[in-house]
């Protein structure tokens, strides 16, 4: 029994030399700071990120008479009336708009050209103007006000213009050492906000087209519209070869026109079902967008999808590449959700309007979300980040090649209400019709009951039909 415990006693020792010896083998060659990603201390990725909020400062009247006395029984000193020197004088008229304290506790800020700061609240003002601003922004990191530098279409740049800030300070630290001063412009140093002067929440996204067509026939039938459904959207084709085919195939003679009418009201209708679909949602979205041509002109296509079930679960068509456009595809794909998994991810490249856009979701009067944005930047694995998320960019990168496979035939669109159409019956086929890689070639991503009762291509877009009919007189009964 002895010689039992004394052996493992032995082996106790041993593995506890193990362990020592392997401790200290970490910390000489390999430091704790390689834990940390490589994009977290990089200036050449402070362009990418998103800096916090700032600090909202609002205005609030207060009364000198209460304040002095206050100062005095907090710090011990005396607030006494300004001796001014110089022949320099305020006059009678002056008082501090904020907290109204008369001529004698005013300060002559710029040498009698009618700027003033009161000594009793800090406030600077201009004699004439009243400061009654509802609030000021400030930088979270220096309390500076921030400067409105540039405005755009939808929101005003904001800037801490303070060379002592401890954010400005700290990145010009982590610049080269050997940067020349001419090429600082080309990093992100300066603390920035983007104050944006339009509710994207606001905008109603079920509204009908005011061209959508009637769905009463009178030459043809549903059956036909289902076959140009099936012909242009599932099979690719063109309008006109859509029209050929039917032709050809069976003897039905239909322009190429009325193949787009009927195309554009199958999108009214069954957008809104697609839209309001109870998607299974995991904790990981995936956002991208990719370019389309407009009579020559580039516009763009917001994707948004789930990782596990592969589902697009938002979507827009847009003229620009601006953070409205990416605000209203995310408003698709977390319609109905009020609280996010405490592991949910969103997973994007580098682009800066993604962290822009889950900011102002974060600034939602009404259930606000509050979620981060995971960059995978580049085509190249250069951080660990990109390393790690690959797989999930890949997915929505093989989406993007999916739908440029039915783009390609119609190398381009006359107008951005085609190319909406367009990318709503897409998107409906993809998650509801298209057969699915993942689900082996057999099923498709989403299963509808109804499809049951449907043995062709046809009669299940006739289906569509009646479903989003439903959705939209359920849409209407709410509202």
């Amino acid at each position: 029994m002895f010689t039992i415990i004394h052996l493992l006693l032995n082996y106790i020792q041993y593995l506890e030399s193990n362990i020592v010896w392997l401790l200290q083998f970490i910390c000489r060659h390999i430091p704790l700071r390689q834990m940390a990603y490589d994009d977290i201390h990089s200036p050449a990725y402070q362009k990418f990120k998103t800096d916090r909020l700032p600090t909202i400062v609002k205005f609030q009247k207060q009364d000198y008479r209460l304040l002095i006395p206050y100062f005095e029984w907090c710090y011990g000193k005396k607030i006494r009336p300004i001796a001014h020197r110089g022949g320099r004088t305020v006059g009678e008229d002056v008082c501090c708009p904020r907290c109204e304290a008369p001529h004698m506790f005013i300060y002559d800020n710029n040498g009698g050209r009618g700027a003033f700061k009161c000594k009793v609240c800090g406030q600077c003002f201009v004699n004439g103007v009243v400061a009654t601003t509802p609030l000021v922004l400030a930088c979270p990191y220096c309390g500076k006000m921030l400067q409105p530098v540039k405005k755009r279409k939808h929101f005003i740049v904001h800037k801490c213009v303070s060379l002592s800030c401890h954010y400005y300070t700290a990145n010009v630290k982590k610049l080269p050492k050997d940067l020349p001063d001419d090429e600082r412009h080309k990093y992100k140093l300066h603390y920035i906000y983007r104050e944006f002067r339009y509710n994207f929440f606001d905008m109603d996204m079920d509204s009908l087209p005011d061209n959508a067509s009637s769905l009463k026939f009178s030459t043809m039938s549903a059956h036909i519209m289902g076959l140009c459904l099936t012909y242009h959207v599932n099979l690719s084709l063109s309008l006109r070869k859509t029209a050929q085919a039917l032709k050809d195939v069976h003897n039905i003679s239909i322009s190429h026109t009325m193949v787009a009418n009927y195309a554009r009201t199958a999108a009214a209708v069954i957008k809104p079902f697609v839209d309001h679909y109870p998607y299974e949602r995991s904790d990981t979205f995936i956002g991208d967008e990719t370019y389309i041509k407009v009579r020559g002109v580039k516009g763009f296509v917001w994707f948004i999808m789930d990782a596990v079930s592969r589902s697009v679960i938002g979507y827009r068509v847009s003229a620009d590449r601006a953070t409205g456009s990416c605000i209203m595809a995310m408003r698709m794909a977390f319609n109905g959700l009020k609280q996010l998994p405490k592991t949910f991810r969103f997973v994007a490249d580098g682009y800066s309007v993604y962290p822009l856009a889950a900011q102002q979701f974060e600034l939602k009067e009404n259930d606000p979300l509050k979620f981060g944005i995971t960059p995978v930047i580049g085509l190249t694995n250069n951080d660990a980040v990109s390393t790690l998320f690959r797989p999930f960019k890949q997915k929505i990168e093989r989406l993007n090649r999916t739908f440029k496979t039915s783009y390609r035939v119609a190398c381009g669109y006359d107008n951005f209400e085609g190319a909406n159409y367009n990318v709503s019956l897409w998107v409906a086929y993809y998650n509801f019709l298209r057969p699915h890689m993942a689900m082996g070639y057999s099923k498709t991503l989403n299963h509808i009951s109804d499809f049951s009762a449907a043995d062709n291509m046809p009669a299940k877009w006739q289906i569509l039909l009646r479903l989003g009919q439903d959705k939209i007189l359920q849409l209407q009964t709410v509202s």
